[in-house]
């Protein structure tokens, strides 16, 4: 007798789906649609307008926002390259680096982060550096940016790694290429895909980021997500749907970048 495993065959699977999709993604549009509305007023349509993406850049916030989006997108790139190093160097160690009694844990404690409450990292980091006496700073949400992208760099880089098969590198030493020499020519250039999509993946959740950073950054520095919510409590404006549109139509831009990136296959 052969049981049904197709969940889409399921009474009501559907309609839950498209239920979870409406609450998922109506307020996106909302909010995007309302970012080009005219009026001041984010409740009463006026009409069809760029004037608050104007406003973003040359209103009386636009200053403020400029600034914490250097903040965000100079944090976003040195973290995430710096993450994404780390990454594909516990990639090799861990994926090519045989068997050893710290594989598992190793493994384990890399992508930990994922799987613990963001919250309780916020508080984590942040007494960690309280501390040590680390002022909080631009330093202090770099630090914790990359120590929290370096899983989000790791799993699409670790998975490259396991459908790479050893003998290209065997055949690679066969030739008389030493392990550095096969790793460099051969099998980092197999990777890179994965890093790639790695790094794309770590730079917006690094840009994305807001509990965390919210945590640990000091007073005058922000990014642009802490600067949204610093505007949102004195008022939701309709600059801020622009600013949040842009971030939105960004992020899914790189996410989709970084799926088609790791579907590319370079070993053929």
């Amino acid at each position: 007798m052969s049981v049904n495993t197709d969940v889409k065959t399921y009474t009501g699977f559907r309609a839950m789906t498209l239920v979870c999709m409406f609450i998922l993604y109506a307020p996106l549009i909302v909010v995007t649609a309302y970012s080009f509305n005219a009026s001041e007023s984010i409740t009463t349509w006026g009409g069809w307008s760029l004037r608050w993406y104007v406003d973003v850049f040359s209103g009386p916030e636009s200053a403020k926002f400029q600034q914490a989006a250097v903040n965000s997108f100079s944090i976003a790139i040195i973290a995430a390259t710096t993450a994404t190093a780390i990454a594909t160097a516990a990639a090799t160690a861990i994926v090519r680096g045989g068997k050893y009694r710290l594989r598992t844990p190793s493994l384990g404690l890399i992508t930990l982060p994922i799987m613990v409450p963001e919250i309780v990292l916020a508080v984590a980091t942040l007494i960690f550096f309280n501390s040590i006496g680390f002022t909080r700073g631009y330093m202090t949400i770099l630090v914790a940016h990359i120590a929290f992208c370096i899983p989000f760099a790791y799993l699409p880089i670790q998975a490259r790694m396991q459908g790479i098969e050893d003998t290209f590198e065997h055949a690679a030493m066969d030739l008389y290429a030493t392990k550095a020499q096969a790793f460099r020519r051969i099998l980092f250039p197999l990777m890179m895909p994965g890093i790639i999509s790695g790094f794309l993946l770590a730079f917006i959740v690094s840009l994305d980021d807001f509990i965390i950073t919210n945590f640990v950054k000091g007073a005058g520095v922000e990014t642009l997500p802490t600067a949204i919510f610093g505007s949102v409590k004195q008022g939701l404006k309709p600059n801020i749907m622009a600013i949040s549109t842009m971030l939105l139509s960004l992020s899914v831009v790189m996410v989709t970048i970084s799926y088609f990136v790791s579907k590319w296959d370079n070993t053929k």
